[in-house]
């Protein structure tokens, strides 16, 4: 299955919209107005909370950010290393090893759980905003959206 995760043009807290192959609206991902930690909810189209990401509050020399799941249980660290000379994150603390291989900056990076590749994230060029093509199993999808905003939210807090 393949979903878009689009940054929206106009968001106060700096939502995201995703969308199916037929450009159909599946899930929200609502920010918070005034969040340090750049607080973002990933929810279904009725509103229910699956995920929430946010970054740790001070990240010295290794960044990171966690997913909690919808009872704010915190299921997931997501991080660099430090002198990280492979473009990689790692997540820790969830059941299965995962790890996210490639360049993020650039345009293609696998995700890899237990040593297979279960997914792909392709960074969309030549938009304004950030624009994201995620394709793995369906039922992976929903954690693997929280994974993409938290990775987002860690190079956007690198770049500044």
């Amino acid at each position: 299955m393949k979903v878009y995760i689009k940054n929206k043009i106009i968001s106060w807290g700096g939502g995201s919209a995703v969308l199916d192959e037929n450009k159909n609206e599946i899930y929200k991902v609502k920010g918070k107005v005034f969040s340090p930690t750049r607080k973002k909810r990933v929810c279904d189209m009725q509103g229910n909370v699956l995920y929430t990401v946010r970054n740790k509050w001070f990240n010295w020399f290794v960044h990171s950010a966690y997913v909690y799941d919808a009872n704010k249980n915190k299921i997931a660290r997501v991080k660099d290393k430090f002198f990280n000379f492979k473009p990689e994150f790692f997540v820790t603390g969830y059941q299965d090893e995962i790890k996210v291989e490639g360049s993020f900056l650039s345009f293609t990076s696998s995700i890899i759980r237990n040593g297979e590749v279960i997914g792909t994230i392709r960074r969309q060029a030549f938009t304004i905003l950030d624009s994201f093509e995620l394709e793995a199993k369906e039922e992976d999808i929903p954690f693997l959206i929280a994974l993409v905003i938290a990775i987002d939210n860690i190079v956007d807090k690198m770049r500044k």
